[in-house]
């Protein structure tokens, strides 16, 4: 049986999201700047592209030890995961650039870090940002039966240890992305018709999803392999340090916006209505972290404001920073949560309290 997507409530007394709105809309049209990226968002690019692909041509075309091309690898995974963070989010929400083949390619980007488009725009433009913490309709709370991010989910007495164990689990996130995940979340998107923007062409993704893990597999472990870069074992051990890393960081900065004791978890009622507007909604399934720590603010590309990146996901994460006084001072204006932990260890802690929370057996909870 198919599952209704539920809709949200329109009712919004205190006019939250009409009166930020305009407040930012006011912003950009007086400083007369574009809410897409500048030449900051650029030069972060570059870098980014650095740190992913000089190490690796390093590697490839230098003998080095072993252990030298493990420490490589993981460099690497560091530049994948700031690519993603930076340049193919933006890219994919339309926001890198204002031109249109700028962003398509930016987005891209996400072919060389394992993933894949059409997959990538439904699970997070789609789902993640229009029913967020929705159980059910969330893909991101579904862990399988590993790790137990909601009371929804069912209880195992594995889940008793889960806020010692999953943190090994979340590197594995992007090595799921190449080998299986694309290929399950295809099969299910595509029986949902989902799709963001055009309607999906089967034939067309099934093909470019198989050629593009062909060439991707191709050019990090093939490759290497038939130019004697290094012992197979060590080809294979790198790609998987490089994944790793990446899914490690990646993991840690999705799971700290969302999944805390602070946000909630809301349900829709017998008409299959949520409870608040969707922005209002944001407000409640969303939490902010170290936001005034240059270097994560520089390197998760602004997701540690993940408050303003789900309210405004089509404005640049350059602007968060500013963006984030207006979301601020009107939410305490219409009396509405604001959720935020000041530092990194804070965020961290906490995520992880709630797993151990969430990893008690249900009746005992």
């Amino acid at each position: 049986m198919e599952v209704k997507s539920p809709t949200f409530s329109r009712l919004d007394k205190a006019q939250f999201f009409k009166t930020l709105n305009k407040r930012v809309n006011d912003y950009f049209k007086e400083k007369n700047i574009e809410k897409t990226g500048n030449w900051k968002l650029h030069l972060k690019t570059i870098i980014m592209f650095t740190l992913f692909f000089v190490p690796f041509f390093v590697i490839f075309f230098v003998k080095v030890p072993t252990l030298v091309y493990v420490l490589a690898s993981i460099v690497i995974g560091i530049g994948m995961a700031g690519v993603g963070m930076n340049v193919m989010h933006d890219g994919n929400h339309g926001s890198y650039s204002s031109k249109t083949w700028l962003n398509k390619i930016m987005g891209g980007s996400i072919y060389i870090l394992a993933g894949n488009v059409y997959n990538w725009q439904v699970q997070h433009n789609v789902l993640h940002h229009t029913y967020t913490n929705i159980p059910g309709h969330d893909e991101d709370l579904d862990a399988g039966r590993v790790i137990r991010f909601t009371k929804e989910a069912t209880w195992y007495k594995f889940h008793a240890f889960q806020h010692y164990y999953s943190i090994f689990l979340y590197g594995l996130l992007t090595i799921n992305w190449c080998l299986t995940t694309d290929f399950k979340q295809m099969g299910g998107y595509l029986k949902r018709k989902l799709s963001y923007g055009s309607a999906p062409n089967p034939t067309n993704l099934w093909t470019g999803l198989v050629i593009s893990k062909i060439v991707y597999f191709g050019f990090w472990i093939v490759l290497p392999l038939l130019f004697s870069v290094a012992s197979w074992w060590v080809i294979l051990l790198g790609f998987f340090a490089m994944h790793y890393t990446a899914g490690m960081i990646l993991s840690v900065v999705f799971q700290l916006a969302h999944i805390t004791e602070d946000t909630i978890n809301p349900h829709p009622n017998d008409d299959n209505e949520i409870e608040n507007t969707w922005a209002i909604h944001q407000l409640l399934t969303t939490v902010n972290f170290a936001p005034k720590n240059c270097i994560v603010n520089w390197y998760t590309g602004g997701l540690n404001h993940q408050v303003e990146h789900h309210l405004f996901p089509n404005i640049s994460h350059i602007h968060y920073g500013k963006i984030a006084e207006f979301v601020k001072q009107t939410a305490a204006e219409c009396d509405l949560p604001y959720f935020e932990y000041q530092t990194m260890r804070s965020a961290v802690v906490a995520h992880f309290k709630h797993l151990k929370d969430l990893g008690q057996k249900p009746q005992l909870a």
